[in-house]
C-alpha cells in the first residue's frame, strides 16, 4: 500500500562544473566529510540537488533502491506501512543525515518531508563505484550505517522499557544533541514534526505526548514558545527524567 502523500515531483538542479559540495553548510556532518576538493568534485559530479515540499514522499517502501540521499536542509520522517494501512514511525532525519541505505535492492521503509527540505541525490550504482575508489568515502558511509544501528537500538529501548515521561524526555534530549540555538542556560530545539508523529515514534498516544509536554512545562523544565520548537530550561532535570532518576 502506498503513502497518500504527494508524489515526489520535486525541483532538481544538476551539478555544475564547480563543486557545490565545497560550500555545503552540513559538510562536516554529512557523507562528504573528510574528502579532498578533488574527491568532492567527483562526488558532486554524480549528485543532483533535490528540493521537496512539505508532505512530499521521497522514497516508498518496497520500491527499487536506485538512489541514496544526503539531507542538507529541513527534516524527514521515516515510517513502515503495517498490513492494515497504519504507519509506524521509525525515525526522523535532519541536515547531515543519510537516507536510502538498503540491505537488498528494495527500500525497507518510506520517507516523507516534514517541511520544505533539500537533499543531495546519488544514483546507487555510481556511488558504489566511487566507494571502491575512495576509501575515505567508504569509511564515512560505514560510520553512518553504524550510527543508524545505534539509533535503532535506542529506539528499541524507548519502546520496550521506558515510561511515557522517560520516552518524551529522551526524545527531547536527542533533539538537543542534534543541535539548535543554545545559550549558557537553555537550548531552543526545533520540533517540526507533529505530536501524532512523535507519539507514533515513541509508542504513545497523541494525548499522552501533549499531556507529558504540558507537565514538563508546568515543572519549568521546558517552555513551549509561540513561535514553535521546545526550549529546554533545565537540562539536568530532563536528563534525570530520561534516565528514570526522578
Amino acid at each position: 500500500m502506498r503513502s497518500h502523500s504527494h508524489t515526489a515531483s520535486a525541483v532538481t538542479t544538476q551539478s555544475e562544473a564547480y563543486s557545490p559540495c565545497e560550500n555545503c553548510n552540513v559538510a562536516q556532518m554529512s557523507l562528504c566529510h573528510a574528502l579532498s576538493c578533488e574527491e568532492l568534485r567527483e562526488l558532486s559530479a554524480i549528485s543532483t540537488s533535490l528540493e521537496v515540499g512539505r508532505g512530499v514522499t521521497i522514497i516508498n517502501e518496497t520500491d527499487s533502491a536506485d538512489y541514496l540521499f544526503n539531507v542538507t536542509a529541513g527534516s524527514i520522517k521515516l515510517f513502515k506501512l503495517l498490513p492494515d494501512g497504519r504507519r509506524q514511525m521509525t525515525g526522523f532525519l535532519f541536515p547531515g543525515d543519510f537516507l536510502g541505505i538498503a540491505m537488498n535492492d528494495l527500500y525497507a521503509y518510506s520517507a516523507e518531508a516534514i517541511e520544505d527540505s533539500r537533499l543531495c541525490r546519488f544514483p546507487r550504482e555510481k556511488l558504489e563505484g566511487l566507494l571502491s575508489r575512495l576509501p575515505q568515502l567508504e569509511n564515512r558511509l560505514l560510520n553512518m550505517v553504524s550510527h543508524e544501528l545505534v539509533l535503532a537500538q535506542d529506539q528499541m529501548l524507548l519502546l520496550g522499557r521506558k515510561t511515557a515521561v522517560e520516552k518524551v524526555s529522551s526524545f527531547l534530549i536527542t533533539l538537543v544533541k542534534r543541535g539548535g540555538e543554545s545559550s549558557a542556560d537553555k537550548h531552543l530545539v526545533p520540533l517540526p514534526m507533529g505530536r501524532s508523529d512523535i507519539g507514533d515514534y515513541l509508542g504513545l498516544t497523541t494525548e499522552t505526548v501533549s499531556r507529558t509536554l504540558t507537565n514538563l512545562k508546568k515543572q519549568k523544565i521546558i517552555a513551549i514558545p509561540s513561535g514553535g520548537g521546545i526550549e529546554i530550561l533545565d537540562q539536568e532535570s530532563l536528563n534525570e527524567l530520561a534516565e528514570g532518576l526522578d
